[in-house]
């Protein structure tokens, strides 16, 4: 279990940023971070503060909790 919401949030994360046809870099530019830390979240290798999800949330127009829902089961 450990790290799993970090992994979900990545894979989340991913899928829905190519959903919407976006590169790392575009949503990078978006949220002002550099595209290698949003490669680094999608790999699940970063851990974010709540208000970081959010900030994702909100501009990819979600509700913070897709992002962390885990999408192997079920």
């Amino acid at each position: 279990m450990d790290g799993q919401l970090q992994r979900n949030l990545g894979a989340n994360l991913r899928k829905w940023r190519t959903k919407r046809q976006l590169s790392q870099e575009a949503l990078a530019d978006v949220l002002a971070v550099h595209r290698t830390y949003m490669g680094g979240i999608e790999r699940g290798e970063r851990n974010l503060t709540l208000r970081s999800v959010e900030q994702i949330a909100e501009t990819l127009h979600l509700d913070p909790l897709e992002l962390l829902r885990d999408q192997s089961s079920g």
